[in-house]
């Protein structure tokens, strides 16, 4: 299904945030390279994402970096487990990696990512900027006040959900941190037309929507993963920034850095967005985040030998 979300400049930030927003894509002469990249179906694969074509002795080896009721969840290959080691373990003042996830604080904190644990993340579709593993107050109070004067309230959106959605294809209705919604559908009987429709009520009210897999999210036009990009640049003096991501709420990330990576599944491999930046693979499944993780591995060796001559 076609996604319609919005896409194009970040949006969401301030005048705090536009300096940094506006160093992203700009290379300095100091400082680390950020490797910000999405997190499910970009570097982390459930099993029915794997999207294994080979005979089953030939399959990568997979390490499980996720479980849930008791049961293993989430995916990356071996391979890829020890390039994401390699750039997490790099000094701070030379590379670091920062997941950025529609995903909650709570449901990030589940997954065991190898490597040291990184010192920012960016979760809730930028709604929440981890520091240490917890949320930042500075941040918060800062997406509060944009959600607070630029969009449509929470509660308005939801009760369009409740009024529009089918039983027949609902399976359960979220929110994440009284800051967006999201639906679970059978894709099956999931109405494309329906999210089509949303899109264009929530359009008029400052709400973009995106399917993703067996979700529909109902997302603030303000709460951008870029906008919390920017303020991660901000605090750490990043000189370049590189990012990968696989759906239209990724568009803006990969928009505000210098250097991409797109799979060749997903939202953006299906709808055919592209940046003249942002390399966009043909490789698909859980392969795709080992060749995303060298190529960012090689970037980073290469701006940091560049710095050193």
């Amino acid at each position: 299904m076609t996604s319609t979300e919005t896409t194009g400049t970040p949006t969401g930030t301030d005048p705090r945030t536009a300096a940094s927003a506006g160093a992203v894509g700009t290379d300095r002469p100091t400082g680390p390279v950020l490797f910000a990249s999405d997190l499910d179906r970009t570097l982390v694969y459930s099993a029915a994402a794997l999207g294994l074509t080979v005979p089953d002795a030939e399959a990568p080896r997979l390490l499980c970096v996720e479980v849930y009721r008791s049961a293993p969840l989430s995916f990356l290959t071996e391979t890829a487990a020890a390039t994401l080691t390699e750039i997490a373990s790099l000094p701070p003042h030379e590379a670091r990696f920062v997941p950025v996830t529609t995903r909650t604080p709570e449901q990030y904190r589940r997954m065991r990512l190898p490597g040291p644990a990184p010192a920012l993340a960016i979760s809730a579709n930028g709604g929440r900027l981890l520091v240490d593993g917890e949320p930042d107050g500075e941040w918060d109070d800062h997406v509060a006040g944009l959600l607070a004067t630029d969009c449509a309230p929470l509660a308005e959106v939801r009760d369009r959900l409740r009024a529009t959605a089918d039983p027949g294809w609902l399976l359960k209705e979220r929110v994440a941190e009284d800051l967006f919604c999201y639906l679970v559908v059978d894709r099956e009987r999931f109405p494309a037309d329906w999210a089509d429709e949303l899109a264009t009520w929530a359009g008029e009210r400052g709400w973009t929507v995106s399917v993703q897999g067996r979700k529909v999210y109902v997302v603030p036009r303000p709460l951008t993963k870029s906008a919390a990009l920017a303020e991660v640049v901000r605090r750490t003096g990043a000189r370049r920034v590189l990012a990968a991501g696989d759906s239209l709420l990724d568009a803006d990330l990969l928009t505000a850095a210098d250097r991409g990576w797109r799979p060749g599944h997903g939202e953006l491999a299906d709808t055919g967005w592209h940046a003249p930046h942002v390399a966009s693979l043909t490789t698909r499944g859980v392969r795709c985040g080992e060749e995303i993780l060298a190529a960012a591995l090689a970037e980073v060796r290469a701006h940091r030998e560049g710095h050193r001559g």
